[in-house]
């Protein structure tokens, strides 16, 4: 049996295992402004409350792997919808 090479899904295994992450100061404005609680996005990702909150608090990022795949493309698509807080909250010191 013969291996073909996808060279399209080798280059998204690459990308998955580096989902870039807004910064922890923006993560829960912007969750807040999209009227989410960290229970939703949790149930959304498959994660416990108490991950989102820390991940929110900078205190641990997501794992490599589909769950942090998914938080950033909340955040991402969050962000698009809510430019002013996401660049609000990334001028925090």
């Amino acid at each position: 049996m013969t291996t073909v090479h996808d060279p399209v899904a080798s280059v998204d295994v690459l990308l998955s295992k580096h989902s870039p992450l807004l910064p922890p100061s923006v993560r829960a404005p912007l969750r807040r402004a999209a009227g989410l609680t960290q229970q939703q996005v949790a149930e959304a990702i498959g994660v416990r409350p108490l991950a989102v909150l820390r991940w929110e608090s900078g205190a641990v990022e997501p794992r490599n792997g589909p769950r942090r795949t998914a938080y950033s493309r909340l955040l991402q698509g969050l962000a698009q919808q809510y430019p002013k807080i996401a660049m609000l909250a990334s001028e925090d010191p």
